[in-house]
């Protein structure tokens, strides 16, 4: 199996929790047979594991979701080295620079997500363009609106070692997007990686129809 073929469906399964035969056929515009061959290769290679699922009449519907060996497959940057850092700074210098160093992380990434939004009029556009600036870094982000509810999605960490060590990161990154969506929204966070979650999820509700 090609390697490119390979990341594409771990990509699809890691973003969507576990996916369908039917789908991964149509994420990759191959017939349901080519796309079978490709998970029973996984699931072989042990990256990826299946559940049947009886939905009301007719046959059982197969999912897949990935194994602990799959999900090593999209690893923290640097894990070991940003941990051992972290530990150097609190152990050398304390709590207090610890926290600075966060403050002065979180300030250079607001910055550079608000030039990026700067000119960016509507809910949709920016978010259209925090989660391309957030997948480049490694979130996997996408959106969804449901009714009058706006939903942020990182289905990725790229930082967990580092956020598991010093939870501040967590803390930093929610209060960049509270600041970037100013007053106008309420944003929390309803799903989180580090409580075991397979995702971050940050709701944000308009005020103004929060109210109605």
């Amino acid at each position: 199996m090609k390697k490119e073929s390979v990341d594409r469906i771990l990509m699809i399964i890691k973003m969507r929790g576990e996916a369908t035969l039917a789908l991964i056929a149509s994420e990759l515009s191959i017939t349901k047979e080519g796309a079978r061959q490709h998970l029973n290769g996984l699931i072989q290679s042990e990256l990826v594991i299946s559940e049947q699922r009886s939905e009301g009449v007719g046959r059982p519907t197969i999912y897949y979701s990935l194994t602990d060996k799959g999900f090593s497959r999209f690893p923290d940057t640097h894990a070991q080295v940003t941990v051992d850092l972290l530990q150097a700074i609190k152990s050398l210098l304390g709590d207090d620079a610890l926290n600075l160093l966060i403050s002065d992380r979180e300030q250079q990434t607001y910055s550079r997500y608000a030039e990026a939004l700067t000119g960016l009029d509507t809910i949709e556009s920016r978010l259209d363009k925090l989660s391309l600036l957030r997948s480049q870094e490694g979130y996997m982000a996408e959106w969804k609106k449901e009714e009058d509810l706006y939903y942020f999605i990182e289905s990725h960490c790229p930082i967990c070692a580092a956020a598991t060590a010093c939870q501040g990161f967590c803390r930093a990154e929610l209060q960049n997007f509270i600041k970037l969506f100013g007053p106008a929204y309420e944003i929390k966070r309803l799903e989180h990686i580090l409580a075991k979650d397979r995702r971050c999820v940050y709701e944000i509700k308009e005020l103004s129809k929060a109210r109605q």
